[in-house]
């Protein structure tokens, strides 16, 4: 972890701690369910469009104390609107095409295809409206959302839907960070003019399906002041069984991680406040 995690005493913290890619497989939503009912998992993202969402509903639906929030998928995942609807986005299978660079200057540069994005992002946000739950916050697969234009539609459409939390993935001394400063920058900027709230800073991108018991120790360890965000990908099978962009992705560690006695006891700080996006507002307005 970088030197530039300072470690904080006697002042008080919120800490979200967010499951990724719930609804994505039944293994997921198996580890996101008793990741919060034994272990210390405050939020969770849900991928509307996957192949387990209703489940992920479902389930989610019993854990009141949850904070569900969308995973806003534009690459690698399947659509919400069908093919005919969105033919500059999707594949013959009504999957997202995999070249995020493509796509995003087809987002940037062309109107029909800008059209087509409004709409599946607008399906997707009444899919999980749909669902029954409170929307807590955004965020997106791969963190497609730091395109301005995506972000652009997330902040006009999501008026509609209640939003009123995005998550800025930005992890504090890595290097992608500081090489996306100036989109990150934008996305606060726009993100305070429409008075939603966001993170101070993110933890899991460093480490994306490797955040073992040791790393998020090390993390809560020097937590840092302000609001922060820790997501992770839990699940009860690991690797290319919960999908086969993900070979690497240590599931089932993740999953223990969120379950050790040793993290549960780091968060016992009293100045840790766990919680949701949901919380932000409120612990900003406390001294």
């Amino acid at each position: 972890m970088p030197d530039a995690i300072a470690g904080v005493t006697g002042r008080r913290r919120l800490c979200i701690i967010t499951a990724d890619d719930f609804g994505l497989h039944p293994a997921v939503n198996e580890a996101v369910e008793v990741a919060h009912r034994t272990g210390v998992l405050t939020a969770t993202s849900l991928m509307v469009g996957a192949p387990a969402a209703q489940d992920a509903a479902h389930r989610a639906r019993a854990l009141p104390d949850l904070h569900v929030g969308l995973h806003l998928t534009l690459a690698d995942g399947q659509a919400v609107l069908p093919r005919r609807q969105i033919p500059d986005l999707v594949d013959a299978d009504n999957r997202f095409h995999e070249n995020m660079v493509g796509a995003g200057w087809r987002f940037f540069a062309l109107p029909r295809v800008r059209v087509q994005l409004a709409a599946e992002i607008r399906a997707q946000f009444a899919a999980f409206a749909a669902l029954g739950l409170t929307l807590d916050h955004l965020d997106a697969h791969k963190h497609f959302h730091l395109h301005p234009t995506v972000l652009s539609l997330i902040v006009r459409i999501g008026r509609d839907f209640g939003l009123r939390a995005v998550r800025v993935p930005a992890e504090p001394g890595l290097t992608m960070t500081r090489m996306l400063t100036p989109w990150l920058a934008l996305m606060r900027a726009r993100l305070r003019r429409a008075r939603i709230a966001s993170n101070d800073q993110l933890f899991g991108l460093a480490h994306s399906g490797a955040m073992t018991e040791s790393r998020l120790l090390r993390i809560l360890r020097r937590l840092p002041a302000g609001v922060t965000e820790i997501y992770l990908h839990p699940a009860t099978a690991s690797g290319s069984s919960i999908a086969a962009s993900m070979p690497d992705y240590r599931h089932q560690e993740e999953l223990q991680a969120l379950l050790s006695p040793a993290v549960r006891a780091a968060l016992a700080d009293p100045t840790i406040q766990l919680g949701g996006y949901g919380d932000i507002a409120g612990y900003r307005a406390t001294p």
